[in-house]
């Protein structure tokens, strides 16, 4: 799973060697990564500290420009350990494969064979498409052992992505923009007008200006499920500062979930698990991962069906006014 502050995904590939009396265990052969979340890679990057020309301390991803003595050290990204795996085992005439999520949201898993022998191939008509519980084992398919005695091998790939198909966006309320009350900031980057946001997980995502360091509200009530917060490094090379974004996911009763993203480095408050309030503080906003300068990035977002679709928001205004933001608009917080 590749982290780039929007997306979340899966995919592995494992098989189950023949029968024996002895190795009943998963053979890994390949793991394929694609682009995002939950779960996955931890990678180092290096933070240098060194002073500046009036002794103060500098924390930086790069070493100083004169060539100084640095002191250098490795971080990885906070990543939540989270995840998951599907595992298979011999019940009795057959093999049973089961998924296991860790996460506290639902996954939906989508199983696909590549290649078996003794056993009985799956009815063509099912799709291999389950919803896991949050927090749960779920099984998902048993294939019988062939009675010709033939030795039974099975290759497949599992894919999986947060959220339940089934969820639509229903919020109760408007949203409550996600910094401090009677405060304000420009939109950067909102639809239609967009320059980044070009696919359908990002098209109503918003992009709001804001100094390292303010404080990022709740929009909505919900629960913590996937962090990261360790990350230091920002920039303009999507292939290699996508994933170096710090975020918080929050998943909300009606399905959907809403995405916190560049955050600054060590200043996330929640951890997966935490129900928080709207209006609690959570992290506070910074310049980490592809970006051009510091903002926060707000996405709502649902599980299309295995596909990542952005949903339009409106936050609260005064008193019962709503608020579409737009691309070079003031947002003010009530």
């Amino acid at each position: 799973m590749k982290y780039d502050g929007q997306k979340m995904v899966g995919d592995d590939r494992k098989s189950v060697p023949e029968r024996t009396l002895r190795l009943r265990k998963s053979v890994l052969l390949i793991a394929l990564t694609l682009l995002l979340v939950v779960g996955g890679l931890t990678y180092a990057q290096s933070l240098y500290k060194y002073r500046g020309p009036d002794g103060e301390w500098i924390y930086s991803d790069r070493p100083p420009d004169d060539g100084s003595i640095a002191e250098i050290r490795a971080l990885n990204n906070g990543k939540s350990e989270a995840g998951i795996s599907v595992t298979h085992g011999f019940e009795g005439p057959r093999v049973l494969l089961t998924a296991h999520n860790q996460f506290f949201a639902p996954v939906e898993v989508v199983l696909q064979i590549e290649n078996i022998r003794g056993l009985q191939f799956p009815n063509p008509d099912d799709k291999l498409r389950w919803v896991v519980p949050a927090r749960s084992d779920l099984p998902l398919i048993g294939l019988d052992l062939l009675e010709d005695g033939s030795a039974p091998f099975l290759e497949y790939r599992f894919q999986y992505l947060a959220g339940d198909p089934d969820s639509r966006h229903r919020p109760p309320v408007a949203y409550r923009a996600p910094f401090a009350i009677s405060t304000n900031y420009p939109v950067t980057q909102a639809y239609p007008e967009v320059a980044t946001h070009t696919a359908p997980d990002s098209y109503h995502a918003i992009d709001i200006a804001m100094p390292i360091g303010t404080d990022i509200f709740a929009a909505r009530d919900g629960v913590v499920f996937d962090v990261a917060s360790n990350n230091f490094r920002g920039g303009l090379d999507p292939e290699r500062d996508g994933p170096s974004a710090n975020v918080v996911r929050i998943l909300h009763d009606d399905g959907t979930y809403a995405i916190y993203a560049h955050l600054n480095t060590n200043s996330i408050r929640v951890k997966p698990g935490d129900r928080v309030r709207r209006g609690e503080y959570i992290a506070d906003s910074g310049n980490t991962g592809f970006s051009s300068g510091p903002h926060l990035h707000f996405a709502v977002v649902r599980n299309a069906g295995m596909k990542i679709q952005s949903l339009p928001v409106l936050f609260a205004g005064e008193r019962a006014d709503t608020i579409l933001p737009a691309t070079g608009k003031v947002l003010t917080a009530y």
